[in-house]
């Protein structure tokens, strides 16, 4: 049994807390104000009933009292007539009016003193609806206000969860920025020493260093030619003009294979 009152008091205590986390103080005081003009509306409704029932009552009465002076009319008339007989049923149908017109009167009086009583706790209500109603209004502008007031503070302070969602959002669009930057300049570093090359001219680059090569190789080769050439030109210049020349053997016919 104490099981199921801990069990009954945690659930109600988490549907206390999801109803005020629900609840709106502004459409709560609205609903009240609503329930109380239904309260004074029924009230009116009460006191417009109880004067109708009075009034029907004043019409019934005086229904009665117009009989009643018609029967004392009647009596004279037929006392007049030396017709007592008549004058006495006509005092005696007078007489059963006149309790019925006094019960009336009780009845008139009686739903008087009420249709007064509903009138002043009808008063009484609309006062203490019109005085809810002006507090009602100050409680939800106040409640407005702060609750404009909050927001502000919650999205200058970013702890709001529109303003924690767009932190979020531009701290992730820093970091990729920042990841972005950094990898575009250790491209341009890469680039810049050498060890990656521009993959738009590598063709380009490798057919002007080979016409380069082959252009400096050529201007040395050119250039070792003409100082073999300078190193050989003294020496033929120092050798004597005396030295006997061999003679120039020319070749049989035998040798050329030619037929004697």
């Amino acid at each position: 049994m104490s099981m199921m009152k801990r069990i009954s008091t945690i659930f109600r205590a988490k549907a206390n807390r999801a109803l005020d986390a629900a609840e709106d103080p502004r459409e709560t005081l609205d609903y009240s104000y609503q329930r109380q003009l239904e309260m004074l509306t029924k009230v009116r409704r009460g006191v417009a009933d109880v004067a109708t029932s009075r009034k029907r009552i004043e019409l019934q009465r005086n229904q009665l009292q117009s009989q009643a002076d018609k029967l004392t009319e009647q009596a004279q008339k037929a006392l007049s007539m030396d017709r007592e007989d008549l004058a006495r049923e006509a005092l005696t149908r007078k007489s059963a009016l006149a309790g019925q017109i006094a019960d009336l009167d009780a009845q008139h009086q009686q739903l008087q003193g009420e249709e007064e009583k509903l009138t002043l706790a009808s008063q009484r209500l609309q006062a203490k609806v019109e005085s809810f109603r002006t507090r009602k209004e100050t409680i939800k502008a106040t409640y407005t206000a702060a609750e404009a007031q909050t927001r502000i503070g919650e999205a200058f302070s970013g702890i709001s969860e529109e303003m924690g969602d767009v932190g979020m959002a531009v701290q992730r669009a820093e970091d990729k920025t920042q990841a972005m930057q950094a990898r575009a300049g250790a491209i341009d570093e890469l680039i810049a020493s050498g060890a990656l090359d521009d993959a738009s001219s590598v063709n380009r680059g490798d057919d002007i260093s080979r016409e380069l090569e082959s252009m400096s190789a050529q201007s040395d080769v050119e250039s070792e030619l003409a100082a073999l050439k300078g190193k050989a030109t003294p020496a033929l210049d120092a050798a004597p003009t005396d030295t006997p020349r061999e003679p120039v053997i020319e070749d049989s016919p035998v040798e050329k294979g030619q037929q004697p």
